[in-house]
């Protein structure tokens, strides 16, 4: 096995509640500095079909701040393939130094191509695969955030033997795949709740594409009006949060997450004496190019 992944460790989260809930977080972040939560689980076993099959050049595709973009980057970099960034929006060719995240994976020797967002629609499309076939040459397709079949592999391994006494495990959803492999993880007696980054309902579907429990259930309150939308409350709880429990909490999942999971406490969603954990999945690389745009908005930073 080339690609070994670290446990991570479960720390209290303090609350102020009358029900006795209690509620851990699961430190996937501090797995990796770059490739880590559940983008280090996700390539796990991508990595290793790739090696097998001797590929040596890995593409996919993301947006401008895109947490996978950075991991796959990295991961290339650290095991040996060329990496290859198919990102969202011709407009950013420009701008890939005043980008974080771009020039980030930039550094590791990722090359870009930038399509416009229809085309960028296409990505699942075996023409435009093809396509990019022609003019990059063979490489190991990994989709969008990491998703496919082995991601969901590795993220089931994230739930550790002592993880099974708690009632709830809550982590957040961007394409799925994380949620997915929590739910196959899990005991039938625990309840897995995922928190969506994003508007609508059309993750419903693509989870239990891979799910193979009913034990859970999408919350879609807490989007705060969409993927990368964040205000005022969000930020003021992120900042909040990090003094009083010295745990930094990213702006597009795990912030959203943990806001909704203390408000639903709150609002005595769990029965008294509940055990709560909560999945760190990491992105806190993007913080530096959300608070760029938080600069220019005149809004408060991210701390």
């Amino acid at each position: 096995m080339i690609f070994k992944v670290e446990q991570s460790i479960n720390e209290a989260v303090k609350l102020k509640n009358s029900s006795n809930v209690s509620l851990c977080i699961k430190r996937e972040d501090a797995i990796h500095n770059i490739i880590s939560g559940n983008k280090y689980r996700k390539l796990k076993y991508n990595i290793e079909v790739a090696k097998s099959k001797k590929k040596t050049v890995l593409l996919t595709f993301g947006g401008a701040f895109s947490n996978h973009i950075a991991a796959v980057a990295a991961a290339g970099n650290v095991y040996g393939f060329k990496t290859i960034g198919v990102i969202r929006g011709e407009e950013l060719a420009s701008k890939i130094d005043e980008n974080t995240t771009l020039n980030y994976a930039r550094n590791c020797g990722m090359v870009f191509k930038f399509v416009s967002r229809s085309d960028f629609r296409k990505k699942n499309d075996s023409n435009f695969i093809e396509a990019l076939k022609m003019e990059f040459g063979n490489f190991y397709v990994i989709p969008e955030g990491g998703t496919n079949s082995l991601a969901v592999k590795g993220c089931e391994e994230i739930l550790l033997e002592e993880d099974y006494n708690f009632d709830y495990v809550c982590a957040p959803v961007g394409t799925g795949g994380t949620l997915a492999g929590l739910i196959n993880g899990s005991k039938s007696n625990q309840q897995i709740l995922g928190f969506s980054a994003l508007k609508g309902d059309f993750l419903q579907e693509d989870i239990s594409k891979f799910a193979k429990q009913n034990n859970w259930e999408l919350v879609s309150n807490y989007h705060f009006g969409g993927y990368a939308k964040i205000n005022t409350d969000l930020i003021t709880f992120i900042n909040r949060f990090k003094t009083e429990n010295k745990i930094q909490l990213d702006p597009i999942y795990t912030g959203k997450m943990m806001y909704g999971i203390v408000d639903m406490i709150k609002n005595n969603y769990f029965p008294e004496g509940s055990k709560i954990l909560a999945i760190h999945t990491g992105g806190l690389q993007g913080i530096a190019g959300m608070n760029n745009r938080l600069k220019q908005k005149n809004l408060p930073l991210i701390q």
